[in-house]
Protein backbone atom coordinates (compact mmCIF):
# COMPACT_ATOMS: atom_id res chain seq x y z
CA UNK A 1 0.00 0.00 0.00
CA UNK A 2 1.47 3.52 -0.79
CA UNK A 3 -0.19 6.12 0.84
CA UNK A 4 0.56 9.58 -0.56
CA UNK A 5 -0.37 11.93 2.47
CA UNK A 6 0.21 15.99 2.97
CA UNK A 7 3.39 15.11 5.62
CA UNK A 8 4.64 11.96 3.76
CA UNK A 9 4.68 9.01 0.98
CA UNK A 10 4.13 6.06 2.99
CA UNK A 11 4.53 2.51 1.54
CA UNK A 12 3.46 -0.62 3.72
CA UNK A 13 4.26 -4.26 2.83
CA UNK A 14 0.94 -6.18 3.98
CA UNK A 15 0.71 -10.18 4.57
CA UNK A 16 -3.36 -9.68 4.17
CA UNK A 17 -5.04 -12.80 5.02
CA UNK A 18 -9.17 -13.40 4.42
CA UNK A 19 -10.17 -13.51 7.88
CA UNK A 20 -6.73 -12.04 9.41
CA UNK A 21 -5.53 -8.83 10.84
CA UNK A 22 -3.62 -6.97 8.46
CA UNK A 23 0.08 -7.16 9.46
CA UNK A 24 2.84 -5.17 8.41
CA UNK A 25 5.81 -6.86 7.26
CA UNK A 26 7.50 -3.76 5.94
CA UNK A 27 7.35 -0.30 6.91
CA UNK A 28 9.15 3.10 4.81
CA UNK A 29 8.51 6.15 4.29
CA UNK A 30 9.94 9.81 3.61
CA UNK A 31 8.88 13.07 4.53
CA UNK A 32 7.05 15.23 1.66
CA UNK A 33 5.48 18.54 3.25
CA UNK A 34 3.06 19.20 0.17
CA UNK A 35 1.01 21.88 1.37
CA UNK A 36 5.07 24.10 1.65
CA UNK A 37 5.19 23.37 -2.26
CA UNK A 38 1.76 25.26 -2.64
CA UNK A 39 1.80 28.50 -4.55
CA UNK A 40 -0.35 31.31 -4.57
CA UNK A 41 -3.46 29.60 -6.50
CA UNK A 42 -3.01 26.28 -4.76
CA UNK A 43 -1.42 24.45 -7.31
CA UNK A 44 1.72 22.85 -6.35
CA UNK A 45 4.71 23.64 -7.94
CA UNK A 46 7.73 22.63 -9.76
CA UNK A 47 9.62 21.28 -7.02
CA UNK A 48 7.07 19.97 -4.97
CA UNK A 49 5.55 17.50 -8.25
CA UNK A 50 9.41 16.67 -8.73
CA UNK A 51 9.70 15.76 -4.58
CA UNK A 52 6.52 13.74 -5.04
CA UNK A 53 7.55 11.71 -7.93
CA UNK A 54 11.04 10.74 -6.97
CA UNK A 55 9.19 9.73 -3.63
CA UNK A 56 6.27 7.63 -5.42
CA UNK A 57 9.18 5.73 -7.28
CA UNK A 58 11.12 4.88 -4.37
CA UNK A 59 8.44 3.62 -3.19
CA UNK A 60 7.39 1.62 -6.41
CA UNK A 61 11.06 0.16 -6.57
CA UNK A 62 10.81 -1.04 -2.75
CA UNK A 63 7.20 -3.17 -3.78
CA UNK A 64 8.85 -4.46 -6.48
CA UNK A 65 11.98 -5.26 -4.40
CA UNK A 66 9.67 -7.11 -1.68
CA UNK A 67 7.63 -8.63 -4.15
CA UNK A 68 4.34 -7.04 -3.64
CA UNK A 69 1.68 -8.75 -5.33
CA UNK A 70 -0.32 -6.05 -5.74
CA UNK A 71 0.26 -1.72 -4.96
CA UNK A 72 -2.66 -0.03 -3.78
CA UNK A 73 -1.41 3.83 -4.10
CA UNK A 74 -3.90 6.48 -3.06
CA UNK A 75 -3.55 10.15 -2.56
CA UNK A 76 -5.42 12.39 0.31
CA UNK A 77 -5.65 16.34 1.00
CA UNK A 78 -2.43 17.95 -0.38
CA UNK A 79 -2.79 16.11 -3.56
CA UNK A 80 -6.71 16.46 -3.73
CA UNK A 81 -6.97 20.14 -2.82
CA UNK A 82 -4.10 21.36 -5.40
CA UNK A 83 -5.91 23.38 -7.70
CA UNK A 84 -3.29 21.59 -10.34
CA UNK A 85 -4.25 17.66 -8.84
CA UNK A 86 -5.12 15.90 -12.42
CA UNK A 87 -1.69 17.24 -14.05
CA UNK A 88 0.07 16.17 -11.08
CA UNK A 89 -1.25 13.07 -11.25
CA UNK A 90 -0.62 12.43 -14.83
CA UNK A 91 2.84 13.21 -13.89
CA UNK A 92 3.38 10.83 -11.69
CA UNK A 93 2.30 8.21 -13.68
CA UNK A 94 4.38 9.33 -16.80
CA UNK A 95 7.36 9.30 -14.88
CA UNK A 96 6.87 6.17 -12.60
CA UNK A 97 4.13 4.21 -13.98
CA UNK A 98 1.99 4.64 -10.44
CA UNK A 99 -1.16 6.37 -10.64
CA UNK A 100 -2.34 7.67 -7.42
CA UNK A 101 -6.24 7.02 -7.02
CA UNK A 102 -7.38 10.14 -5.08
CA UNK A 103 -9.69 9.18 -1.99
CA UNK A 104 -12.11 11.71 -1.34
CA UNK A 105 -12.52 13.68 2.46
CA UNK A 106 -15.45 12.07 3.36
CA UNK A 107 -14.53 8.49 1.75
CA UNK A 108 -10.91 8.85 3.89
CA UNK A 109 -13.00 9.99 7.12
CA UNK A 110 -15.20 6.25 6.26
CA UNK A 111 -12.47 4.25 6.28
CA UNK A 112 -10.56 5.70 9.19
CA UNK A 113 -13.59 5.05 10.88
CA UNK A 114 -13.36 1.19 9.38
CA UNK A 115 -10.40 0.47 10.89
CA UNK A 116 -11.55 2.25 14.29
CA UNK A 117 -14.91 0.02 14.35
CA UNK A 118 -12.76 -3.19 13.41
CA UNK A 119 -10.28 -2.00 16.41
CA UNK A 120 -12.75 -1.65 19.41
CA UNK A 121 -15.77 -4.03 18.01
CA UNK A 122 -19.24 -3.99 18.30
CA UNK A 123 -19.02 -3.99 22.42
CA UNK A 124 -18.06 -0.34 21.62
CA UNK A 125 -21.32 1.01 20.57
CA UNK A 126 -21.43 4.24 19.18
CA UNK A 127 -18.64 5.56 17.98
CA UNK A 128 -17.12 9.25 17.57
CA UNK A 129 -13.53 9.47 15.45
CA UNK A 130 -11.18 12.28 14.92
CA UNK A 131 -8.30 12.28 12.37
CA UNK A 132 -5.64 15.31 11.99
CA UNK A 133 -3.44 14.88 9.11
CA UNK A 134 -1.47 17.06 7.48
CA UNK A 135 -4.13 18.73 4.91
CA UNK A 136 -6.88 18.02 6.80
CA UNK A 137 -9.23 16.83 9.90
CA UNK A 138 -11.34 14.19 9.97
CA UNK A 139 -14.54 13.78 11.89
CA UNK A 140 -17.18 10.62 11.94
CA UNK A 141 -19.52 8.97 13.49
CA UNK A 142 -22.16 5.68 13.86
CA UNK A 143 -23.06 2.84 15.33
CA UNK A 144 -22.47 0.54 13.10
CA UNK A 145 -19.02 -0.37 10.40
CA UNK A 146 -19.98 2.77 8.35
CA UNK A 147 -20.56 5.71 9.89
CA UNK A 148 -23.80 7.64 9.94
CA UNK A 149 -21.89 10.93 9.08
CA UNK A 150 -18.38 11.42 7.75
CA UNK A 151 -16.93 15.07 7.71
CA UNK A 152 -13.73 16.41 6.23
CA UNK A 153 -12.51 19.71 6.87
CA UNK A 154 -9.20 21.92 5.30
CA UNK A 155 -8.18 21.77 8.80
CA UNK A 156 -4.72 20.01 8.66
CA UNK A 157 -1.74 20.54 11.41
CA UNK A 158 0.33 21.08 8.46
CA UNK A 159 -1.69 23.30 5.96
CA UNK A 160 -2.18 26.05 9.18
CA UNK A 161 0.98 25.87 10.03
CA UNK A 162 1.83 26.90 6.63
CA UNK A 163 -0.81 29.30 6.15
CA UNK A 164 -1.19 31.17 9.71
CA UNK A 165 2.17 31.20 11.33
CA UNK A 166 5.11 32.88 10.00
CA UNK A 167 7.19 33.26 13.58
CA UNK A 168 8.78 30.95 15.60
CA UNK A 169 7.26 30.62 17.82
CA UNK A 170 4.15 31.37 16.72
CA UNK A 171 2.99 34.84 18.18
CA UNK A 172 0.10 34.58 20.67
CA UNK A 173 -2.25 37.01 18.50
CA UNK A 174 -1.72 34.74 15.61
CA UNK A 175 -2.75 31.70 17.64
CA UNK A 176 -5.84 32.98 18.91
CA UNK A 177 -6.85 34.46 15.42
CA UNK A 178 -6.66 30.54 14.51
CA UNK A 179 -8.55 29.35 17.50
CA UNK A 180 -11.09 31.54 16.16
CA UNK A 181 -10.90 30.41 12.63
CA UNK A 182 -11.07 26.35 13.60
CA UNK A 183 -14.05 27.39 16.19
CA UNK A 184 -15.96 28.53 12.90
CA UNK A 185 -15.03 26.22 10.09
CA UNK A 186 -16.17 23.87 12.91
CA UNK A 187 -19.56 24.75 13.56
CA UNK A 188 -21.69 23.03 10.73
CA UNK A 189 -19.90 19.54 11.41
CA UNK A 190 -20.03 19.43 15.03
CA UNK A 191 -23.06 20.34 14.65
CA UNK A 192 -23.72 17.08 12.00
CA UNK A 193 -22.02 14.74 14.43
CA UNK A 194 -23.69 15.86 17.49
CA UNK A 195 -27.07 15.18 15.95
CA UNK A 196 -26.48 11.81 16.05
CA UNK A 197 -26.11 11.19 20.06
CA UNK A 198 -23.86 10.59 22.25
CA UNK A 199 -21.35 7.95 21.76
CA UNK A 200 -19.97 5.33 23.90
CA UNK A 201 -16.26 5.62 22.97
CA UNK A 202 -14.37 8.75 21.23
CA UNK A 203 -11.27 7.88 19.45
CA UNK A 204 -8.17 9.60 17.86
CA UNK A 205 -6.42 8.56 15.09
CA UNK A 206 -3.25 9.65 13.44
CA UNK A 207 0.51 10.67 14.72
CA UNK A 208 -0.96 14.07 15.75
CA UNK A 209 -3.21 12.32 18.22
CA UNK A 210 -0.52 9.85 19.73
CA UNK A 211 1.75 12.77 19.61
CA UNK A 212 -0.59 14.97 21.52
CA UNK A 213 -1.37 12.08 24.16
CA UNK A 214 2.43 11.09 24.35
CA UNK A 215 3.25 14.77 25.62
CA UNK A 216 0.57 14.60 28.24
CA UNK A 217 1.78 11.46 29.78
CA UNK A 218 0.58 8.59 27.56
CA UNK A 219 2.58 5.63 27.02
CA UNK A 220 5.44 5.57 24.68
CA UNK A 221 5.15 3.37 21.41
CA UNK A 222 8.10 1.55 22.63
CA UNK A 223 5.33 -0.34 24.38
CA UNK A 224 2.98 -1.37 21.70
CA UNK A 225 -0.40 -0.93 20.27
CA UNK A 226 -2.67 -2.90 22.69
CA UNK A 227 -1.68 -0.50 26.07
CA UNK A 228 -4.10 1.94 26.73
CA UNK A 229 -3.86 5.59 25.35
CA UNK A 230 -5.62 8.27 26.51
CA UNK A 231 -5.79 12.54 25.81
CA UNK A 232 -8.26 14.53 27.81
CA UNK A 233 -8.98 17.94 27.34
CA UNK A 234 -8.11 19.37 30.42
CA UNK A 235 -4.50 18.11 29.51
CA UNK A 236 -3.94 19.43 26.27
CA UNK A 237 -5.38 23.04 26.89
CA UNK A 238 -2.09 22.89 29.65
CA UNK A 239 -0.10 21.70 26.85
CA UNK A 240 -0.95 24.11 24.25
CA UNK A 241 -0.09 27.29 27.01
CA UNK A 242 3.55 24.87 27.23
CA UNK A 243 4.38 24.28 23.98
CA UNK A 244 2.99 27.52 21.75
CA UNK A 245 5.67 29.43 24.12
CA UNK A 246 8.56 27.34 22.66
CA UNK A 247 10.38 27.07 19.64
CA UNK A 248 9.75 24.14 16.92
CA UNK A 249 13.63 22.89 17.68
CA UNK A 250 13.08 22.73 21.45
CA UNK A 251 9.43 21.15 21.05
CA UNK A 252 11.85 18.71 18.84
CA UNK A 253 13.79 17.74 21.92
CA UNK A 254 10.52 17.13 23.79
CA UNK A 255 9.79 13.22 23.79
CA UNK A 256 7.72 11.64 21.20
CA UNK A 257 7.91 15.03 18.90
CA UNK A 258 9.75 14.00 15.34
CA UNK A 259 11.67 16.92 14.25
CA UNK A 260 9.74 16.69 10.78
CA UNK A 261 6.79 17.64 12.81
CA UNK A 262 7.48 19.42 15.57
CA UNK A 263 6.96 22.90 13.82
CA UNK A 264 3.35 21.58 13.25
CA UNK A 265 2.37 20.47 16.53
CA UNK A 266 0.68 23.70 18.05
CA UNK A 267 -1.13 23.94 14.67
CA UNK A 268 -2.76 20.20 15.64
CA UNK A 269 -2.67 20.65 19.36
CA UNK A 270 -5.29 23.62 18.76
CA UNK A 271 -7.54 21.35 15.90
CA UNK A 272 -7.95 18.94 18.59
CA UNK A 273 -8.63 21.17 21.83
CA UNK A 274 -11.18 22.85 19.16
CA UNK A 275 -12.56 19.11 17.98
CA UNK A 276 -13.51 18.18 21.37
CA UNK A 277 -14.63 21.09 22.89
CA UNK A 278 -17.33 21.32 19.81
CA UNK A 279 -17.99 17.73 20.00
CA UNK A 280 -17.91 18.18 24.25
CA UNK A 281 -15.34 15.41 24.32
CA UNK A 282 -13.33 15.46 27.67
CA UNK A 283 -11.57 12.10 26.68
CA UNK A 284 -9.93 10.48 23.77
CA UNK A 285 -8.96 6.89 23.11
CA UNK A 286 -6.11 6.71 21.37
CA UNK A 287 -6.79 4.14 18.69
CA UNK A 288 -3.73 2.48 16.49
CA UNK A 289 -5.33 1.60 13.40
CA UNK A 290 -6.70 4.54 11.19
CA UNK A 291 -6.88 5.31 7.12
CA UNK A 292 -4.09 3.12 6.14
CA UNK A 293 -5.82 -0.36 7.73
CA UNK A 294 -9.34 0.73 6.68
CA UNK A 295 -7.69 0.58 2.78
CA UNK A 296 -6.14 -3.02 3.73
CA UNK A 297 -9.59 -3.62 5.40
CA UNK A 298 -11.86 -2.62 2.23
CA UNK A 299 -9.63 -4.60 0.06
CA UNK A 300 -9.64 -7.81 1.63
CA UNK A 301 -13.31 -7.98 2.00
CA UNK A 302 -13.28 -6.94 -2.12
CA UNK A 303 -11.18 -9.92 -2.38
CA UNK A 304 -13.34 -11.88 0.11
CA UNK A 305 -16.69 -10.70 -2.36
CA UNK A 306 -15.05 -11.83 -5.28
CA UNK A 307 -14.35 -15.69 -3.75
CA UNK A 308 -17.99 -15.54 -2.52
CA UNK A 309 -19.48 -14.47 -5.77
CA UNK A 310 -17.20 -17.33 -7.69
CA UNK A 311 -18.76 -19.49 -5.22
CA UNK A 312 -22.25 -18.77 -6.05
CA UNK A 313 -23.38 -16.87 -2.62
CA UNK A 314 -22.91 -17.21 0.63
CA UNK A 315 -24.17 -19.83 2.65
CA UNK A 316 -26.39 -19.64 5.66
Amino acid sequence: MLDVGSNTVHMVAVDAKQGGRPTAMSDWKTPLRLVEYLDADGAIDAKGVQKLVDSVAEASQLATQLGCAELMPFATSAVRSATNSDAVLDTVEQETGVRLEILSGPDEARLTFLAVRRWYGWSAGRIINLDIGGGSLELSTGAEELPDAAFSLDLGAARLTHNWFDTDPPERKKINLLRDYIDAELVDAAKGIRAHGEARVAAGTSKTFRTLARLTGAAPSSEGPYVTRTLTAPGLRQLIAFISRMTAADRAELEGVSSSRSHQIVAGALVAEAAMRALRIERLEICPWALREGVILRRMEQGLDTVLDNQGGTEA
